[in-house]
């Protein structure tokens, strides 16, 4: 009979039924290897049935009707795994037309283990996550924690976490502003208004053929205030990296980080800067030496620490590197073509005013053309230079133009994940373990019309809601498992 070659499935309540040889099709998975003898088999209506996910498992067993397995946009990705994983399926056949919305968790929980690394929680931290983070969770569990144990933490929270408390703000807006002061103070140095001229004697030949001496004031310095601004925000930088390295977690991670480095590099230079200053200043290489000062602008990057979306930033040119990598070689693929071809086109004609003499200072014309800079210095004048002038204008716009949505979408993504991680509790309510149903020896149900010693027969024919094939009540009476209202074919 065709029945005995059906099989009924209940799958979280909803009842399916399919042929044996349908579930035979795809060998050495669960449903492949059912047997009567299996526990989760009830032989009063004759199912299998599994606690899983009903909507999921439709998908399933439509892959062993069809052959093509199809992702449900209705659930989560992990879940849809992990249900292919308890029926025995391999993930990697999803049909392709939905492989990319199946994967995009995978992108999703890439994003999120970025956003860790990151460090972007504005919560204060609990004492036990900071015993954890230093290595003190045995002593912190057994109250054996020794003072500096517990000055530690407190001092790094301080200066490298300033969301964690009122005091590690006040530090926070201090660093911030001893930073601002120091590049203001690094460029204002500059201005011919805030320099004083250094009066020295030169030696002068008069008419007469004789020497003389006379005043110089060409040359000048930065004022003397400028030193001492530089002196308090380098003692505040200098205090600030001892106390952070004393009382960092990992010495080792703390030093490698590339902010870290900055700052020590930076802090270093002004002494070295005294040091020229006072032993070596009548060398004549020591003004190329004040250059390397110029890492002092660096610290700049410190901000990252206070600022969420500088992060971000950063992290989606380092997310967007192979689009800007492309964009580069793009555009100096570009530059080279066009710097070759100007310079020739502005010799087919007669030019007197040719500005081309040469295919390198073509390169520097074809880069701010494709940069739709334009500043004007160089021009072509023929109409040949002219209209390859047009060409490469109109190649730099869609050079430029083609990778910038790709790294406007990675910082949307990183931002719009970071905004709705900021409003996720820190701390979710535990979940309270299901308590197992007690599993009974399973009574027949007593015929209808029975008398009172009904209960004491053996089974009869199984009729209404009772019978197997039924698609009212996803249970028996006699079941100690739970009806359901959602009933299946």
């Amino acid at each position: 009979m065709d029945a005995e070659n059906r099989v009924v499935l209940n799958v979280g309540g909803i009842r399916h039924e399919t042929y044996k040889a349908t579930l035979k099709k795809i060998p050495a998975t669960r449903l492949s290897r059912l047997t009567e003898a299996l526990a989760n088999y009830d032989p009063i209506l004759n199912e299998y049935f599994f606690d899983r996910h009903p909507g999921v498992f439709a998908q399933v067993l439509n892959y062993y009707r069809t052959g093509k397995l199809h992702y449900p946009t209705d659930v989560c990705g992990p879940l849809f795994e992990e249900e292919l994983e308890y029926w025995g399926l391999d993930s990697n056949q999803v049909e392709p037309c939905c492989w990319m919305t199946y994967t995009a968790h995978r992108d999703t929980q890439e994003t999120l283990a970025v956003l860790d690394r990151l460090d972007l929680d504005t919560d204060k931290p609990s004492e036990e996550e900071l015993a954890r983070k230093f290595g003190f969770e045995d002593d912190y569990f057994s109250g054996n924690l020794s003072w500096w144990q517990k000055t530690k933490p407190k001092l790094w929270s301080l200066f490298d976490e300033p969301y964690s408390s009122q005091a590690a703000k006040v530090i926070g807006v201090i660093s911030v502003f001893f930073i601002c002061v120091s590049i203001l103070s690094f460029c204002l140095k500059t201005h011919p208004d805030m320099r004083v001229p250094v009066i020295q004697n030169i030696t002068v030949q008069t008419a007469e053929n004789t020497t003389a001496w006379t005043l110089d004031k060409k040359a000048t310095n930065a004022h003397e205030a400028f030193f001492y601004i530089e002196c308090v925000c380098n003692t505040w930088f200098t205090f600030e990296i001892l106390i952070r390295l004393i009382a960092s977690p990992n010495k080792f991670m703390f030093l490698k980080a590339s902010v870290n480095m900055i700052d020590f590099i930076a802090t270093l230079s002004f002494y070295v800067d005294i040091l020229l200053q006072k032993f070596a200043s009548h060398l004549e290489n020591a003004d190329i030496l004040e250059f390397f000062s110029i890492i002092r602008i660096m610290r700049l990057f410190k901000l990252t620490r206070h600022s969420s979306g500088l992060k971000i930033l950063i992290q989606t040119f380092r997310a967007s590197a192979k689009e800007l990598t492309l964009l580069v070689f793009f555009l100096v693929l570009g530059i080279v073509i066009f710097a070759s071809l100007v310079y020739y086109a502005e010799r087919i004609q007669a030019n007197p005013h040719n500005d081309f003499n040469s295919i390198p200072l073509g390169l520097w014309w074809a880069l701010v053309t494709m940069t739709t800079v334009g500043y004007g210095d160089m021009a072509p004048k023929t109409y040949v230079g002219m209209f390859v002038g047009a060409l490469c204008a109109l190649a730099g716009v869609l050079t430029i133009a083609l990778p910038v949505p790709v790294i406007v979408s990675n910082f949307a993504m990183y931002y719009s994940h970071t905004q709705a991680r900021a409003k996720l509790p820190k701390k979710r309510r535990r979940v309270l373990p299901v308590e197992h149903v007690r599993v009974g020896p399973v009574i027949p149900p007593p015929k209808r019309g029975g008398g009172p010693n009904a209960m004491n027969r053996g089974p009869g024919p199984k009729m209404g809601n009772d019978a197997p094939n039924s698609t009212t009540n996803g249970t028996s009476k006699g079941s100690d498992r739970p009806s359901n209202k959602i009933t299946g074919f």
